[in-house]
């Protein structure tokens, strides 16, 4: 299940979690207690039926400025794609149902019926990652980057857009700590939101912008 504006319950399989450690890069958002987490992250929300090439979700609006690719592969460079499949395969098992984000604000425009891809890697476990490349306009992207801030994460400039990113630790029942979070990149013109638990290749983020946008 989703928080409305919290940090993503990313479940990457069954095993119960309960947290004993608290937000480790920021606070949650204003007028909204943090919530606990009870169990291991979950991945349970329903985006577009993964598949190796998942097709864009079509609109009649406009999305001038950015093209949306074709399928999951076409975000990555070569050596980004080369080491996800060495390290955590498969890309897009129809078992993982993770959220990219469970900030709300994110989640409205995502699911709000603009183009947006979908691409997982790892399987049902507690160990893989999340990501949509989203179109959208400068009105929806507006804003964004404050509404995460007040969240609690940390943003800065990347390129012509904007990064943001949060992270959480935790230990499970068995005494296993893990780390979720969420990183985020927003530009006047299309959205990538990223969630992940114990699972965030150095620099993913930033290879997805620096092949779609150059």
């Amino acid at each position: 299940m989703m928080g409305r504006n919290g940090i993503p319950r990313l479940v990457v399989g069954a095993t119960a979690l309960v947290l004993v450690a608290a937000v480790a890069t920021g606070c949650r958002p204003e007028g909204t207690p943090g919530p606990t987490p009870s169990s291991t992250p979950s991945i349970t929300v329903k985006d577009p039926t993964p598949g190796p090439s998942v097709t864009p979700i079509e609109t009649d609006k406009p999305q001038a400025g950015f093209e949306m690719p074709a399928a999951c592969e076409d975000i990555y460079s070569a050596a980004m794609l080369a080491q996800l499949q060495a390290a955590n395969p498969p890309l897009n098992d129809p078992g993982v149902t993770m959220l990219s984000t469970e900030n709300a604000d994110l989640l409205e425009i995502i699911h709000s019926g603009v183009p947006t891809l979908r691409c997982s890697w790892g399987k049902p476990s507690e160990y893989g990652l999340a990501t949509n490349v989203t179109a959208v306009d400068a009105e929806q992207a507006g804003g964004l980057a404050s509404v995460l801030e007040a969240a609690g994460f940390g943003c800065e400039a990347m390129g012509e857009g904007t990064v943001c990113r949060i992270e959480q630790k935790g230990v499970t029942l068995d005494d296993n700590e893990y780390t979720r979070g969420e990183t985020h990149y927003i530009a006047g013109d299309a959205l990538v939101t990223t969630a992940w638990i114990n699972f965030a290749p150095d620099g993913y983020t930033e290879d997805i912008v620096a092949k779609l946008w150059g």
